[in-house]
């Protein structure tokens, strides 16, 4: 194939990536330097460094981080446990299946399943404790972005379980290292880049959020997410709403960059 021919083939994907990538990005850096009357201004990068924006800002990395934590303690040991089934792939399909299922059906089953008369309470109910304030919680919108998530977080870790080496397992062992030290020595750190992959597709999606802190967390949880949805279709201040969509997108960009690593050689079967 000529160099002619495959200078060809990039020009879709090039196409792709201004018109959907950047084009959108500068758009969002262009209505970011206006305020809600359409002046120019600088003032909603100043106006995004008060203590409301930072509160909400600390705040959005907190709840990201908490459900990146708690999808990793959930989703690294079902990756692990799957590498070991017999029909692991079929396994891997059904763990996959909901994120075939729009976000908004999910989110209104959870708050059938959290709600006052719903399944949650009466399973407390059943076993003595009573009905409980479940939906618009903390634990509500953490548990249901939690189960969101876990596809993402479980697909690069099963890929990277699959893909080290059983002799390298089973050489530790018969150095007489412990399951634990196998695990901690051998096993994990090939599997690091899996981790990090994982949590990318967890964590910046999740700085994002705001479907769910509408409907689950009942705006008690508030995000940049949900800021930038008031502006744009509530305040109609497109401004101040791009503003926060920059630092959004730096926020990401940086950590895409702090947690990318080379693909190492060597752990191949």
């Amino acid at each position: 194939m000529t160099k002619r021919a495959r200078n060809m083939y990039l020009v879709p994907y090039i196409l792709w990536i201004v018109l959907f990538v950047i084009a959108p990005i500068l758009l969002i850096v262009y209505y970011s330097f206006f305020d809600v009357d359409g002046n120019f201004t600088f003032g909603n990068y100043v106006h995004f460094f008060t203590p409301v924006y930072m509160k909400m800002t600390l705040s959005s990395f907190w709840y990201a981080f908490l459900i990146t934590v708690f999808t990793l303690l959930i989703s690294y040991p079902t990756a692990y446990l799957l590498t070991k089934l017999k029909h692991k792939q079929l396994w891997l399909l059904l763990i996959i299946l909901p994120t075939w299922i729009n976000l908004l059906l999910k989110a209104y089953a959870f708050i059938g399943i959290f709600g006052t008369y719903g399944a949650a309470n009466q399973f407390l109910e059943l076993i003595g404790i009573g009905q409980k304030q479940i939906l618009f919680t903390d634990f509500s919108f953490l548990f249901v972005s939690t189960y969101i998530f876990i596809p993402f977080m479980i697909l690069p870790i099963f890929n990277a379980l699959e893909e080290i080496n059983p002799s390298l397992i089973q050489a530790s062992k018969d150095l007489g290292a412990s399951s634990f030290i196998t695990f901690r020595r051998v096993i994990f750190p090939l599997t690091a880049d899996g981790v990090k992959s994982g949590c990318q597709a967890v964590f910046i999606p999740a700085l994002s959020l705001f479907m769910i802190t509408r409907l689950i967390a009942g705006n008690r949880v508030i995000t940049l997410g949900t800021a930038i949805e008031e502006h744009f279709l509530v305040t109609q201040d497109w401004g101040m709403g791009s503003t926060i969509g920059v630092f959004l997108i730096i926020a990401m960009i940086l950590i895409m960059f702090l947690t990318g690593t080379k693909r190492k050689r060597g752990a191949r079967k």
